[in-house]
């Protein structure tokens, strides 16, 4: 019987205070029609990105009783999707959760959190980047940001880049398993000041671009928002181009909607101001199709 809305499992964490993880995946999805399972990984008082003394707690041992429960109710979703994960058994218990709850229908979205600026995270090390290698692998969506592309591929962190080089990368990630890889943070080799989003669809053989100006503004968060918006938009029915678009269209307009407000950018975007635009259709399209 057909599920009468899409269903996901959402494996994140979960921060008390601060826009980031299910604190975003939740409202976003929700807003756009998809019902949200989630299966945390962690329970924090504050994200990590900007905040001291936080309280953790480690649901790591609770994550197997969460699916051995969901097996026994015998779940099924429409499309699996991971985000933050702190440690390499919790990588090791979602790839074999990939493996038992997936179907040949099923949609596998995973964002490989490692690090930013050129930098792992502070729970990341080099055991975490194997790891994730391997998580990669069981996906049909990946969606890495420049400095993670980076450490999957064992390539030196830069700060330019040309199309040449990042299609050689979505095409070195593709052939690691996924269909479909998005790298987010790019930056524009044409326009200065601009920052681009850059997928491959290896089905079509394609290469899509979205370019957007950059704001100087640093909001944790942002990428889950973005992964999550592509996860919403491709479950409703759209093509990979307009997914990209609705994703940066999104994420513009919530850093647009912040940035004029005087308050700790560690608190993240002010997603309560734009989650309405997501029940919008997109206008313009400023997606390019690379050759």
């Amino acid at each position: 019987m057909k599920r009468p809305v899409s269903r996901v499992a959402a494996i994140h964490d979960l921060s008390g205070f601060g826009r980031t993880s299910l604190a975003v995946v939740i409202p976003i999805l929700s807003t756009m029609g998809v019902q949200v399972c989630s299966l945390p990984t962690a329970v924090l008082s504050t994200h990590t990105g900007g905040f001291d003394g936080y309280s953790l707690v480690d649901l790591t041992d609770s994550m197997e009783e969460f699916i051995e429960h969901w097996r026994g109710l015998k779940l099924e979703f429409d499309c699996i999707y991971s985000g933050f994960l702190g440690s390499p058994r919790q990588i090791e218990i979602i790839t074999r959760f990939i493996e038992d709850f997936s179907t040949p229908d099923t949609l596998v979205v995973v964002d490989p959190v490692l690090g930013d600026n050129g930098k792992l995270y502070s729970t990341m090390d080099r055991e975490m980047v194997e790891k994730m290698r391997g998580l990669i692998g069981k996906a049909n969506v990946i969606t890495p940001n420049f400095t993670e592309v980076a450490f999957l591929l064992g390539e030196g962190y830069r700060t330019s880049s040309n199309e040449k080089e990042i299609k050689n990368w979505l095409l070195r990630l593709s052939k690691m398993g996924p269909e479909v890889v998005v790298i987010t943070s790019v930056p524009d080799s044409v326009k200065e000041n601009n920052t681009s989003v850059i997928a491959y669809n290896r089905a079509e053989k394609c290469f899509w671009k979205v370019s957007c100006v950059y704001i100087p503004a640093h909001f944790p968060g942002t990428g889950d928002a973005f992964t999550s918006v592509i996860v919403g938009s491709l479950l409703q029915g759209d093509s990979l181009p307009i997914a990209l678009d609705r994703g940066v269209q999104f994420i513009t307009a919530a850093i647009r909607a912040s940035y004029g407000f005087k308050y700790p950018e560690r608190e993240g975007i002010l997603l309560e101001k734009v989650l309405g635009n997501l029940k919008m259709p997109v206008l313009t399209s400023s997606y390019e199709l690379l050759e």
